[in-house]
């Protein structure tokens, strides 16, 4: 195809903000295959792979962000939508959830605490700035509920969405091991610690290569570490200096 006619093809195809979005879908399909062509390794999550892709493509384009957000941005408003409809396959070991309600309030409260002063502990102790440290604080909760509490204590909620993403990948990616380590096999014990340590990167994990039960216990302990880390979160920061 002639040069000009390509011009004028992306010409076209720029200015309708559904070019991102399309772009969106054929770069997570690309990454998809990707993964699956290397075994499906977490290493390479495709997600992250995904971002890759994208930002190549943006740059290669000359898009800024808030371009491409125009035309994406009704993925992320499907992400609040996704996030409640976890609730549905949980709703089938509700009983199993009465039991173990104390443990499992316990566990987020755990893993609450560890996350926040393990992050914000060694970026002290790097001597990151305060905004870099509050920006830290909420990376092991889910994207939304991370960049709202950065915003509120004074960080930069743009860079807590990326490394609410870094924390994900690598939560996958160390999970599986750790649990052989230890030989964790509950799928429900499993899915609940990908849930509190990778959440929804640990919680689609969860689904799509533990199980049901894993995937719900993930989405359990993903909403209650998002809610409880926003009563959590400020108390602990204070402890800090911060």
């Amino acid at each position: 195809m002639p040069v000009p006619v390509l011009d004028q093809l992306w010409v076209y195809l720029s200015a309708s903000p559904l070019l991102h979005l399309l772009v969106t879908f054929l770069a997570f399909m690309g990454a998809s295959y990707i993964n699956r062509l290397l075994g499906g390794t977490p290493f390479l999550h495709p997600v992250v792979l995904t971002i890759v892709l994208i930002i190549a493509f943006l740059t290669l384009t000359d898009t800024d962000y808030a371009t491409y957000f125009e035309g994406a941005q009704f993925i992320h408003f499907l992400l609040g939508p996704a996030t409640v409809a976890l609730a549905i396959p949980l709703y089938d070991y509700r009983e199993r959830v009465r039991r173990l309600l104390v443990p499992i309030l316990l566990s987020c409260v755990a893993g609450i605490v560890t996350a926040v002063t393990s992050a914000v502990g060694v970026a002290m102790l790097m001597g990151a700035s305060r905004e870099t440290v509050l920006t830290l604080a909420p990376k092991s909760v889910t994207s939304p509920i991370a960049m709202g509490i950065a915003e509120k204590l004074g960080g930069i909620p743009s860079l807590a969405a990326g490394l609410v993403l870094i924390t994900g990948s690598i939560g996958c990616a160390l999970g599986p091991v750790i649990f052989r380590l230890v030989r964790v096999r509950d799928p429900s014990v499993q899915g609940f610690t990908m849930g509190v340590a990778a959440h929804g990167f640990g919680t689609a994990y969860s689904f799509s290569s533990i199980g049901a039960v894993a995937g719900a216990f993930a989405g359990l302990a993903m909403g209650l570490t998002g809610l409880l880390t926003a009563f959590i979160l400020p108390p602990l920061v204070h402890l800090f200096g911060l």
